[in-house]
């Protein structure tokens, strides 16, 4: 008789457990699959090169997120300013990647390759805010240290790549940040917009 007792107590108490973690901790499990559910939406809307919905899913995905997923949350916003780049969204992306970069930067629990693309992806924005900023007139005050922080970027990288397809890209991308600084601007109007 005392065994059935401790077996219904016992058949009582997993529910109890069951019902308390799904409250408790079992929500984060639930934001985390919703948040993946966004970040394939978006991952499906770049692929389809719908940029714009991209970057609604993306911050979707970053509202979805638990407290304390850091290194999820940089991952994302890297996709989403990769995303607003391609969607007319220039001066966010540049902004974003900006503050990312010094995050990472500075916390040094962060994944070397995460920085390392957020610095090429900070950079490119910076190469095309400049491209931009000339053809609106903007002064060399104004303009140069974009381009600047970019080459310097673009120099950090080619240093740092262990890759040599990846050192030969950053190289070119560097040649690229100096010819951009060094153009006339009636030359600079000739050229097609770059492209990502």
């Amino acid at each position: 008789m005392a065994w059935r007792i401790l077996l219904l107590t016992g058949w009582a108490m997993l529910g109890v457990g069951a019902w308390a973690w799904h409250a408790g901790a079992g929500q984060d499990f639930v934001k985390l699959d919703e948040a993946s559910k966004h970040v394939r939406a978006a991952e499906k809307a770049a692929a389809e090169e719908d940029y714009a919905a991209a970057v609604e899913r993306y911050n979707e995905a970053l509202a979805a997120l638990p407290a304390g997923r850091t290194a999820e949350t940089r991952k994302i916003r890297l996709e989403r300013a990769k995303a607003q780049m391609l969607a007319k969204q220039l001066p966010d992306a540049n902004a974003d990647l900006k503050t990312l970069v010094d995050e990472l930067a500075a916390d040094p629990a962060a994944d070397p390759k995460l920085l390392a693309d957020a610095r090429s992806t900070l950079a490119n924005s910076q190469y095309y805010m400049t491209w931009l900023m000339r053809l609106e007139g903007f002064g060399q005050d104004v303009w140069e240290p974009e381009i600047e922080a970019a080459r310097q970027t673009y120099k950090l990288l080619a240093e740092q790549a262990s890759d040599p397809k990846q050192r030969q890209k950053h190289q070119e991308d560097l040649e690229a940040a100096v010819r951009l600084a060094r153009m006339d601007l009636g030359e600079l109007q000739g050229l097609p917009l770059p492209s990502q």
